[in-house]
């Protein structure tokens, strides 16, 4: 029996290129491929590319060259966002056999198949976007904690920084009885926590009808989704990975109140504190509708955790714009902040904008949203001292502890012991390590599920 032909895989970019990446691994395994850790060399490498990360040329080439240095004669592909937006370019990087496009990823073992051994430097598939108009069903496995659920693809929004439409499409969406589907053979898996992704989460449902009987019913929305899976058993945890506050609606946020299983913890973009900056964004919410957002969260879940997306140096953003940003942020009952600088992105309207920021002023902003967002997350920990909750435990990095993430999002560090990994534990939260990591005690009914 031939020994099977090896595929090894790199990632850049959000929670849904991983999810993507481990279902493309299935269609390699799938036909009689082995999966290989990157740094051990492979008879194929593919990888996934983001048009948000900065310098994705440059991480491209990286990876390329780290590649080949490994195995020299291993066929290397190239798909993901950044292939879509720059598929010639990324052709021309030396090294690189093909590039695969947003509708042509998921027939990415049929178009390796069909290179061969021929020499097919820079081949290129990579249609007009439009073309990627069905919703392709992926979930990431290999980590027995948690998997990440896509149910969402695609974005309607046009905001003037994003280039996420011309990378991904339209806003599409699966069917709940497949997400349902999948959650199932998830749990089965004896996963625990499932991780809700999409490029616009909130928006699930639009373009997918249901159909009962021979008559169209009204589209499922996002609610209606979640309501379904909290029904899933064997899943100790959903959690929400983004939702825009304009589709973060009450019920939303009543259901995760109430729910068991739906975990207190929201992330939220915001973007700007400046309504002029969220104007010239075309965001679809003013600040005010954010703050009302943040108030009803804390109303119903005090504990619950709450994290905020932010870019700094967007073109025309004066001192006083900033400024009214970390006012406004200072004043959030928020607990961390990912906070973006703001670079030009071909074809969108912001790069065309006037009075951009010079760098070297959008990067001392970064600076000082980082330090707020270190402050908040260590209030927000400091709020949970002496309390009792739940974790999942996930792998350690020595033998010495082990971490794991309560249903509101703090990691906590707690002693090693190995029968508690993948496991639903009670913790009471305690004082912080040097790392800034809370230290947690296991209580006397340690063990949930």
């Amino acid at each position: 029996m031939a020994t099977p032909r090896s595929v090894a895989f790199y990632t850049l970019g959000c929670k849904l290129n991983y999810s993507e990446t481990s279902s493309i691994s299935r269609l390699f395994e799938d036909n009689g491929y082995a999966v290989s850790e990157f740094q051990n060399g492979a008879d194929v490498f593919v990888i996934n590319t983001c048009s948000v990360t900065e310098s994705a040329d440059k991480k491209c080439r990286n990876i390329v060259r780290q590649a080949l240095k490994k195995s020299p004669n291993a066929k290397v592909v190239v798909t993901g966002c950044y292939a879509q937006l720059k598929p010639e370019e990324i052709s021309n990087i030396k090294g690189v056999d093909l590039v695969l496009g947003a509708a042509e990823k998921f027939r990415i073992v049929e178009f390796v198949e069909s290179i061969g051994n021929a020499s097919s430097k820079g081949m290129v598939a990579a249609g007009d976007v439009h073309e990627a108009n069905q919703f392709v069903s992926s979930f990431s496995m290999g980590d027995r904690t948690r998997s990440f659920l896509k149910v969402q693809d695609g974005c309607d929004y046009k905001c003037t920084f994003c280039t996420i439409p011309m990378a991904r499409g339209a806003s599409r969406s699966d069917t709940s009885m497949q997400v349902i589907q999948n959650a199932q053979y998830i749990a089965s898996q004896g996963v625990k926590e499932i991780v809700l992704t999409g490029i616009n989460l909130g928006d699930y449902g639009n373009g997918t009808e249901v159909i009962e009987g021979d008559k169209p019913k009204k589209n499922e929305l996002f609610i209606d989704l979640i309501r379904h899976l909290d029904q899933v058993k064997d899943i100790e945890r959903f959690r929400i990975s983004s939702i825009e506050p304009n589709l973060l609606t009450n019920e939303i946020i009543e259901f995760v109140a109430g729910s068991d299983r739906f975990v207190p913890h929201f992330h939220i973009p915001l973007q700007s504190g400046s309504n002029k900056i969220l104007s010239g964004m075309r965001r679809r919410y003013k600040r005010e509708l954010y703050a009302d957002r943040v108030t009803q969260i804390k109303t119903l879940m005090p504990h619950c955790c709450i994290g905020v997306d932010v870019i700094v140096g967007f073109p025309g953003e004066t001192e006083e714009d900033f400024q009214e940003t970390v006012d406004f942020l200072k004043g959030l009952d928020i607990s961390y902040l990912h906070v973006f600088t703001y670079s030009e992105r071909a074809n969108t309207l912001a790069a065309e904008m006037e009075s951009p920021v010079p760098v070297h002023i959008r990067r001392q902003r970064n600076e000082i949203l980082s330090e707020l967002s270190e402050e908040k997350r260590l209030n927000f920990y400091k709020q949970h001292q002496g309390n009792t909750r739940p974790i999942l435990v996930e792998h350690g990095s020595n033998k010495d502890y082990l971490t794991g993430y309560t249903d509101n999002y703090v990691k906590v560090k707690i002693p090693f012991e190995a029968n508690l990994i993948n496991k639903v534990v009670s913790v009471e939260l305690q004082g912080f390590d040097t790392e800034g990591n809370i230290k947690g005690m296991l209580s006397s009914t340690k063990v949930i599920a």
